[in-house]
């Protein structure tokens, strides 16, 4: 039996209820690296179709009665990582990475949301460190770190964690935040100097939950 969980394919389109809503499905479209919701569109078969078959998120707009992809005209395009289905088979999911402003107003979400709320913030700050590696190392910080390598970080990463363990020991709850800040931060530039991310912590994270 077909995980449900699993992303779809086109081979699982029969699956779907297409005539719930007379052929369309809505499509929420959450970023895949910080989870920030960031637009509903519709998609009917033929569009869901182009986005699986493409690799970028493909709309049937109802005022044009056309089919769209996002970012024709903008250069905005969202780059599909999955689409999954809810448990009814009448609604979609699509994880996408945005190639900038979602939102015909020129904001990251079409729900008002600037920054991606929680902890998805932490994708935000993977996109800042790596937007900021090819900066002048002699006007950023993070930019001048990334040019010292993968030992200087890791310095870095020595010497905070053991500000971070004087905080926690000493008990000051604002002195334990400002600290862990420090070191998530220096965490984020070195996995941006060896090449991995926030979503490759989190699946080693699960894996080693799941055994």
């Amino acid at each position: 039996m077909r995980d449900r969980n699993a992303p779809l394919t086109p081979g699982d389109l029969d699956r779907l209820d297409w005539a719930k809503m007379d052929g369309l499905l809505p499509a929420l479209v959450q970023d895949a690296s910080t989870l920030q919701a960031l637009m509903l569109g519709y998609m009917d078969r033929a569009a869901l179709e182009a986005t699986l078959r493409d690799g970028f998120a493909t709309f049937y707009s109802r005022s044009k009665q056309r089919l769209w992809q996002k970012g024709e005209t903008s250069g905005n395009r969202l780059a599909v990582k999955a689409v999954l289905a809810d448990c009814d088979a009448d609604a979609l999911l699509v994880l996408a990475v945005p190639a900038g402003p979602t939102c015909h107003l020129g904001t990251a979400s079409c729900f008002g949301e600037e920054t991606a709320p929680g902890l998805g913030w932490l994708g935000q700050l993977a996109r800042i460190v790596d937007h900021r590696s090819a900066a002048d190392p002699q006007e950023s910080y993070t930019a001048r770190l990334l040019d010292e390598g993968p030992v200087r970080i890791a310095q870095k990463i020595g010497e905070e964690g053991v500000e971070l363990a004087l905080a926690g020991a000493a008990g000051d709850r604002d002195a334990c935040i400002a600290e862990a800040a420090d070191l998530v931060f220096h965490m984020t530039v070195l996995m941006q100097s060896r090449g991995f991310g926030w979503e490759d912590l989190t699946e080693e994270l699960r894996r080693r939950h799941g055994q």
